[in-house]
């Protein structure tokens, strides 16, 4: 007996609920990053509001800062995947790079009155340094031993932070960048703009650093540990040098986008050294999709916008007027983001990156069920 098949490459557009047209579609749709970067990169000079989205126009200073916050986590987040999405690494300390950025930064230009370029490259260069040095040791265990070594170093680190030793962390309420050391062009409020396109830089960089890495021959052995590192080591290769680069290139990237966000909010907060914020990137990137290209960044948009908003509504006079049943919980951010971390995961497993697949599979089965009832 012998079977037909069908040439690669070729389609069968009987089977194709959409007909011979998703081809051309398919490839329209394949410029939408494009699209959606000349748009962020426009926001600025727009008066467009967003009702419900954002208050007032999108140009306008707080929503462009908070717009470059939900980039900067965007971001962060992404880079964050590479370790658990991509190399199946689950790190509970990630927030000391992203706080070794900013805090070395700003320190070096209070204490050694240096400028912000250089002030900047060694944060960056102690991001990658504190990854490395941690990540060797922390890579010596795996699976769950890995994450405690790692969320001891995280609160080793932000207990450091608050005791503010030789008072140059500045202990519980951190330390103000000096405006004198900043460039002239990133201090102010009518330089927002100027800041909300360093957040929207960066995000590009990660993404364009993430999707190389991801793609090159290392990150198709991250992708083998993932799935089973065993099977990696009998190929004749060693996990751990492959791990220990995925950790240092994420710390690198944390460390630069704790550089951008001392840009961004004028100063370091021991906020950013906890392991709660660590579990917020863990939050994010499972609220986008792990191991997605575009999920993490749309999760890490979605968390921080959300963080903000719904603190706003919590606040409100609606809120207040409900029954105290429901006033209550409504009136606590943390409960919201909650409940919408829970929902997202019941209704769509796997993250927000999964939904266009779910969408596409909805149709077919409709169009299908058309075909076989007609």
């Amino acid at each position: 007996m012998t079977t037909a098949t069908q040439p690669r490459g070729e389609t069968r557009t009987a089977d194709h609920p959409f007909g011979p047209h998703t081809g051309p579609l398919r490839r329209a749709t394949r410029w939408w990053p494009a699209l959606l970067l000349v748009v962020l990169f426009i926001a600025p000079y727009s008066a467009l509001p967003l009702p419900g989205l954002l208050d007032g126009p999108i140009g306008s200073p707080g929503n462009l800062q908070l717009l470059a916050l939900c980039l900067v986590f965007g971001a962060l987040a992404t880079g964050y995947d590479l370790l658990l999405g991509r190399t199946g690494l689950l790190s509970f300390g990630h927030a000391l790079y992203f706080a070794a950025g900013a805090y070395v930064t700003n320190t070096v230009m209070l204490e050694a009155g240096l400028p912000f370029a250089l002030a900047a490259l060694l944060g960056l260069l102690a991001g990658v340094a504190l990854s490395a040095l941690l990540g060797a040791v922390s890579l010596r265990v795996s699976g769950i031993g890995f994450s405690m070594v790692t969320l001891a170093f995280a609160q080793a680190g932000s207990i450091l932070v608050q005791r503010d030793p030789g008072g140059v962390t500045g202990g519980e309420e951190g330390r103000a960048a000096p405006a004198d050391k900043m460039p002239a062009a990133l201090v102010g409020i009518d330089h927002t703009a100027n800041l909300y396109w360093i957040a929207l830089a960066y995000l590009v960089v990660v993404l364009a650093v993430v999707h190389w890495a991801v793609r090159s021959p290392t990150g198709r052995v991250w992708e083998g540990i993932k799935e089973n590192e065993r099977r990696v080591e009998v190929l004749g290769l060693r996990p751990y040098g492959f791990k220990l680069t995925a950790f240092v290139l994420a710390g690198a990237l944390a460390a630069l986008g704790g550089i951008v966000y001392l840009l961004l909010t004028g100063g370091a907060t021991p906020q950013t050294t906890t392991s709660d914020f660590t579990l917020s990137l863990l939050v994010m990137v499972v609220l986008g999709g792990s191991g997605t290209r575009w999920g993490p960044m749309a999760g890490g948009i979605l968390y921080t916008w959300a963080d903000h908003r719904l603190g706003d509504l919590a606040n409100s006079g609606a809120v207040a007027g409900l029954p105290a049943v429901l006033g209550v919980p409504l009136s606590q951010p943390l409960f919201l983001l909650g409940a919408l971390f829970v929902a997202v995961i019941y209704l769509l497993p796997g993250g927000m990156a999964r939904l266009p697949a779910r969408l596409r599979a909805a149709r077919t089965t409709t169009a299908r069920e058309e075909a076989t009832d007609a």
